[in-house]
């Protein structure tokens, strides 16, 4: 082979291998679109089994000083689904359920609500509708919401009061649920 049939070569495996190499320096979204990112790590040590069932229950209790940001817990929650469809785990094997309470607790307000508490949209509500429309769980403490002084009425669409985070915690852990702190 002549050294000119090799450059050729060589151009094109760069050529063709350029879009994974680029795909693995920025983050992806799976499953998620424009929440919870993740690095593709295709052969790190650890993989998800795409033939198992996975039911977690993520115990987000953060806020944030700012109140424009997104909840970083119900990020995390995005970023975890993103990981496991990335790994290949179909999301009809993912049963996962996030329980906000404490410092989250207004982060499940309605639009209305939490603009005339902090005097900014909620920012955290697309992600909401987000993670509804694959299936994910998302339950608010009924006991955090009226300690806070919110009505359960104040909820967002797209979150569910329960009547305790603890309750919530401990029926979900009974099934089987692995618990994930926020």
């Amino acid at each position: 082979m002549n050294i000119h049939k090799l450059r050729l070569i060589a151009a094109a495996l760069i050529f063709v291998a350029a879009p994974h190499v680029a795909m693995a320096d920025g983050l992806v979204f799976p499953a998620i679109k424009g929440f919870g990112g993740v690095y593709p790590l295709m052969h790190a040590a650890e993989q998800p089994d795409p033939s198992k069932t996975y039911k977690v229950i993520f115990d987000v209790t953060k806020g944030r000083k700012n109140r424009s940001q997104i909840n970083p817990g119900v990020l995390h929650v995005a970023g975890a689904v993103n990981i496991m469809v990335l790994a290949g785990v179909p999301l009809s094997h993912l049963h996962i359920v996030a329980i906000l309470h404490g410092k989250a607790t207004s982060s499940v307000l309605d639009n209305k609500h939490y603009k005339a508490m902090f005097g900014t949209n909620n920012p955290s509500i697309a992600l909401f509708r987000a993670l509804q429309k694959i299936g994910v769980r998302v339950e608010v403490c009924g006991q955090a919401m009226l300690d806070n002084h919110y009505p359960l009425a104040w909820a967002n669409p797209y979150v569910k009061p329960t009547l305790s985070a603890l309750s919530t915690l401990i029926i979900y852990g009974n099934q089987g649920y692995a618990y994930v702190k926020q």
